[in-house]
């Protein structure tokens, strides 16, 4: 495979996952990006490559332990090496405790957390003999502090967090960066327009995230040399309170 090196992004939707992505792909990584349904994909994968990239789309449940484990390996034996991989499923639920099922808390768990663990694991296998390699682990406001009804989401990011804090003191000696940037604030996303008009007519101000800038930093996070790492950084529009 040469030269070739791979981003494999988790989580790959139509916002920030596909700007990764494409962001990557832009500096050469064969852009891997999985989502349950690969025809979804097909969008991202054809404008990655119009613009001169290569991405490959693959339907995956991430929460399904053998399914991540031959994603890796079908990428590292057919593609290339993964340099880069970066952990973006979403799985923000509000639900007031009384409502909230034991089937739904379970679900966000998976999502926003096992998923995590299985791909840093899989990953860890093939970058610890390299001894080089980034993983970055998206955030989010629920990372750092509950809120009402948000129960299951933040217990999973909050459990994601201690696995990438975990991740950072184990395989940071052995050379892979471990990343956990906090993206507290509405993204520009068609759902956000659809579901909060209000916050999304702050656009024009910059009162949202622009997934591109969001990639920016990823990229930036990737590029870091290693006496000068970033483990943890927080992004957030300039009028956001916190």
């Amino acid at each position: 495979m040469g030269d070739k090196k791979a981003v494999l992004v988790i989580g790959a939707g139509d916002a920030t996952g596909g700007a990764i992505a494409k962001r990557f792909a832009r500096e050469g990584f064969e852009a891997c990006v999985v989502r349950r349904s690969a025809e979804k994909l097909e969008p991202l994968v054809s404008e990655i490559e119009a613009a001169g990239g290569k991405a490959h789309a693959f339907g995956v449940d991430a929460r399904k332990e053998d399914q991540m484990v031959s994603l890796v390996e079908q990428i590292e034996r057919d593609i290339a090496p993964i340099e880069v991989a970066v952990f973006n499923i979403g799985a923000n639920v509000n639900f007031p405790i009384t409502e909230m099922t034991a089937r739904v808390y379970f679900k966000v768990w998976e999502m926003a957390c096992f998923a995590g663990f299985l791909m840093g694991r899989e990953v860890a296998k093939q970058m610890i003999p390299r001894g080089t390699g980034t993983m970055i682990f998206t955030g989010a406001t629920a990372s750092m502090r509950g809120g009402s009804g948000f129960s299951a989401f933040a217990g999973a990011k909050h459990a994601l967090r201690a696995l990438a804090q975990s991740l950072a003191r184990e395989l940071g000696p052995k050379g892979i960066h471990i990343a956990h940037p906090i993206i507290d604030g509405a993204i520009d996303t068609a759902w956000i327009a659809e579901n909060f008009p209000d916050r999304y007519a702050l656009k024009e101000q910059g009162g949202i995230l622009n997934p591109d800038h969001i990639a920016d930093a990823y990229w930036m996070l990737h590029c870091q040399p290693r006496d000068a790492w970033t483990h943890e950084l927080d992004l957030r529009p300039w009028m956001e309170n916190f």
